[in-house]
């Protein structure tokens, strides 16, 4: 992960970004006080890459700050999920912003309240998971802004329906750059437990943008997560189309889906038939079965490298399966498009 973030991070030409002596504020996922692996956090070894790159780049002027969830303390979850060791190693500050000071701002019509720190921030790296929620569907960029307001404006947030303030939230704080971290985000909850091994990194400049992305990867249309639609409108950024420009690295040396065993991949195994799949598409697969529900297929779906050129009547999933009667085109495939497919044909 760490070879993965910087090699992304020096085909963006990020550091070209940053004025040297500049301040650059890292804004994880640290939801809550428990390793990356339960699918709710963000994964420290991407951390780690950014600023082994920001140093390799003479960008040294660097920090870390975030706030966990609303019944946690963010010093619990900097020592979890391994941020303390981080910063020790590095001589990165972490800015529990559990103690700062808290100031009033004004965006779309909102008064709202953020960490004095997070305002008057510089260059912010914001590197959210990827995954579900249990309001909003899915959490990704735009929503980790969530974690620079104090706890009271968090339940504020909740109390006032969540989607407009996070939009609003997105458009008074923009971060120069977006690393997604989606190597095992739980597609169903914020906290974790059933976490999915998508084993992606994605980087980007348009939060509206990748989030519309990702929400096509948990089984969503964009529209269908009213905060994205509301920052679109907002100007914050724009949905993913056609025209957009996406660069692929490691397309040779994608993982494959050998650990994929847990409990929700294990729920759903039955219903694959899988030979030599990469994870990024076994994982969009399990969540499109998982968002079907009882209208899932009873014949196994196709899905893997083994199915090029084999000729099927039943359903595939990804370029390798076209030999298929019915087939989801992609490398990998969204779930919503698995998701559409399927239904369309039941």
């Amino acid at each position: 992960m760490v070879s993965m973030t910087k090699e992304l991070m020096k085909e963006a030409g990020i550091a070209g970004l940053i004025d040297p002596g500049e301040k650059v504020y890292i804004k994880p996922n640290l939801v809550e006080p428990k390793p990356a692996s339960y699918g709710s956090t963000t994964h420290p070894e991407i951390v780690e890459g950014i600023i082994q790159y920001l140093k390799n780049e003479g960008r040294n002027n660097i920090f870390m700050f975030e706030s966990t969830s609303v019944g946690f303390k963010t010093k619990d979850a900097i020592k979890a999920c391994g941020y303390d060791v981080l910063s020790n190693k590095y001589d990165v500050p972490f800015i529990d912003l559990d103690n700062e000071a808290v100031i009033s701002v004004d965006s779309e019509g909102m008064a709202l309240n953020i960490y004095k720190a997070a305002a008057h921030a510089g260059f912010i790296i914001n590197v959210p998971v990827m995954k579900g929620h249990c309001q909003t569907d899915i959490t990704c960029c735009l929503k980790n802004m969530k974690g620079l307001i104090p706890f009271r404006e968090k339940s504020r947030f909740h109390s006032m329906g969540l989607h407009r303030p996070i939009a609003a939230l997105a458009s008074r704080i923009r971060p120069a750059v977006h690393i997604v971290d989606a190597i095992c985000g739980d597609p169903t909850f914020e906290l974790g437990g059933k976490p999915l091994e998508f084993n992606r990194i994605m980087l980007g400049f348009d939060p509206v943008l990748l989030d519309s992305f990702c929400a096509e990867l948990l089984g969503y249309r964009p529209d269908e997560i009213r905060y994205i639609k509301y920052a679109k409108d907002y100007g914050v950024g724009s949905y993913k189309d056609e025209k957009t420009k996406i660069v692929e690295l490691n397309t040779e040396n994608k993982p494959k889906a050998i650990n994929l065993t847990g409990t929700l991949a294990g729920r759903y195994k039955k219903y694959i038939e899988e030979d030599g799949a990469c994870s990024p598409c076994y994982a969009a697969l399990i969540t499109a079965l998982n968002k079907l529900g009882n209208r899932i297929p009873s014949d196994p779906i196709k899905i893997g490298q083994g199915f090029r050129g084999v000729s099927s009547d039943g359903i595939g999933v990804g370029n390798c399966t076209s030999g298929c009667k019915y087939s989801v085109k992609g490398c990998p495939p969204s779930a919503v498009d698995m998701v559409d497919l399927i239904r369309g044909i039941r």
